[in-house]
């Protein structure tokens, strides 16, 4: 014990993996006429899933839940232990209920069956053995049989797991595609972190608070490098006649220098990039993370109706999560 090699090691983590996958390849042939039906009653009730079981298999009904309610499927997760001890309260008229279990005979189980049953509502069993007592009592069966787990004993819930883990999955994604369910629903769900802000969080969102770094066409090299360094955005923009021509960054300034020994005169108009990289104001400020890593620049003008009205810089995106 403790004396196995590194090769041994992950030869070990190889071979679980590889037994799952061989395990769970066939699991698409269970998705079948019951599966529709529990997609269809799901769509069409007024009510939640109320997802419920013991052991390993509660862990995984409250990641189903979870998954549910994140993509506009309203769940909730019951206890088969504490069911049976007061909580079949939780449970309402339009609620259908899913029970997960592997053998589908636990005692638990076995007891709740019958008791969910006299409330009439709708009981669907996913389990992996179709002779169980939580088979015989469901109303549809999502099965969820593996040959063996990945465990040498097949003692230990691995493959079993993995397997209510998937289905669970397929319910939420079969769900969620019939419904049409977009990224901007699915930010309605996810206000938070960065996950949240690449779904909601847009351009003009940043710009507007920053500066707005700007100079004039004419204005002195002078006036730009106190604009770039007032407004810590490694840039400015430059206008002519109300309009953006421009773009000078900090690296202009420097190239400027060791090839200029005389600076007086020269102005925003002899050094700027005239062809500055633009991004609308509403488009969301992940997708201007993606330009700027594609063009391999640090800044973008942000226009709204063909008028700048700010800057968004790489660092800002980095601080908000988004690269």
């Amino acid at each position: 014990m403790g004396s196995e090699s590194i090769a041994e090691i992950i030869e070990y983590g190889k071979t679980c993996v590889r037994e799952e996958l061989e395990s769970l390849s066939v699991l698409d042939a269970h998705i079948n006429n019951d599966f529709a039906k529990v997609v269809q009653l799901i769509l069409g009730s007024k009510g939640r899933v109320v997802i419920t079981g013991i052991g390993k298999s509660a862990i995984i009904a409250q990641k189903i839940v979870a998954t549910l309610n994140s993509t506009g499927t309203p769940s909730i997760f019951m206890h088969a232990a504490d069911a049976i001890h007061g909580d079949l309260g939780i449970i309402q008229t339009d609620d259908l209920i899913i029970a997960i279990s592997k053998s589908g005979n636990t005692p638990e189980i076995k007891a709740l069956a019958p008791l969910l049953k006299q409330f009439g509502n709708v009981l669907v069993g996913m389990v992996g053995n179709r002779d169980s007592s939580l088979a015989l009592a469901s109303d549809y069966v999502l099965d969820t049989t593996v040959e063996k787990e990945a465990c040498p004993n097949n003692l230990a819930p691995t493959t079993s797991t993995t397997a209510q883990l998937l289905m669970g999955d397929a319910l939420a994604v079969a769900l969620l595609r019939c419904r049409n369910f977009s990224s901007s629903d699915f930010s309605k769900y996810h206000p938070g972190g960065a996950l949240g802000k690449r779904l909601y969080l847009t351009c003009k969102d940043i710009a507007i608070g920053n500066q707005k770094p700007l100079v004039q066409y004419t204005d002195s090299i002078k006036s730009v490098i106190i604009e770039i360094s007032r407004n810590r955005l490694g840039a400015t923009m430059v206008e002519k006649n109300g309009q953006l021509a421009g773009i000078i960054t900090d690296g202009d300034i420097r190239r400027m220098i060791e090839h200029s020994s005389d600076l007086s005169g020269i102005t925003a108009a002899d050094i700027m990039n005239a062809h500055p990289k633009t991004i609308e104001a509403s488009e969301l400020a992940a997708n201007a993370a993606i330009l700027m890593r594609e063009l391999k620049i640090s800044q973008l003008a942000v226009m709204e109706d063909n008028q700048y009205i700010g800057m968004i810089h790489i660092h800002d995106l980095n601080k908000e999560g988004l690269l």
